[in-house]
């Protein structure tokens, strides 16, 4: 995508939406590399207490799951260790907490992804009502369309759930950024809006770097990126822990 496409279309480089931001908590971005070959998708995690630092990343069967760096630190484990991207038929699932086999389990059980996520709200952490983000790549005829979802709190009570759903078909150079937080706070302001239009790199290792680089570096966790080849199925990924 040309510099005045990117113009037009209101599209922002990863340095633009992250480097500024010391907290965007967890976030999500899917979307098609420049050169319209192969679908992306990113995921990564922040944390501010000990608790939520002492996290990593691992892959097991294709499949990538957040786990305990100490075990022997482990605080509350209910809203941290998850699975966080998993694969079923021709779908590919990525969420940030255990609603990814909530959106497994509901295919499986033939509802469509916003039937699945009806049964689920934001996070119960209050004062914060951490959003439940989520994403859906779904491949067919040698492309591919995606939905994401934003679970959030009505207001600061937590009264009531707000749902959001967005369709995309794909635009090559173009990812969509959905991200659970606005920046730190105390309580942490929820995510407001559209997700976010951000520039996509035909090179996976780019992609991984230029996210990695922008996150804070006090808060960053670990970013996992996956490169699925359009044409042939294959895949390409990449995993960053900071705690190794």
């Amino acid at each position: 995508m040309t510099k005045e496409q990117t113009t037009i279309y209101g599209i922002q480089t990863p340095e633009e939406l992250l480097e500024n931001n010391t907290y965007p908590g967890r976030g999500i971005v899917i979307g098609k590399t420049p050169d319209g070959k192969k679908a992306m998708t990113a995921y990564f995690i922040m944390g501010r207490s000990e608790n939520s630092r002492n996290r990593v990343f691992t892959e097991k069967n294709g499949e990538v799951f957040t786990e305990p760096f100490d075990e022997s630190k482990v605080q509350d484990p209910s809203l941290i260790i998850y699975a966080a991207l998993r694969g079923y038929e021709n779908h590919l699932v990525v969420t940030n907490g255990n609603q990814t086999d909530t959106v497994v389990e509901g295919l499986q059980a033939g509802k469509t992804f916003t039937e699945a996520l009806e049964s689920r709200e934001f996070e119960p952490d209050a004062p914060n009502f951490t959003p439940r983000i989520s994403g859906m790549l779904t491949f067919a005829d040698g492309d591919f369309t995606y939905q994401m979802s934003i679970l959030k709190s009505a207001d600061a009570a937590g009264s009531a759930c707000n749902r959001f759903t967005y369709h995309y078909a794909p635009i090559s150079g173009l990812g969509h950024f959905l991200h659970t937080y606005v920046c730190d706070g105390s309580p942490i302001p929820t995510f407001q809006g559209e997700p976010e239009r951000m520039a996509v790199c035909d090179s996976i290792d780019e992609m991984t770097d230029r996210l990695w680089t922008s996150l804070n570096e006090s808060n960053k966790i670990s970013l996992y990126v996956r490169y699925v080849d359009l044409a042939t199925g294959k895949t390409e990924n990449r995993l960053v822990n900071k705690n190794r």
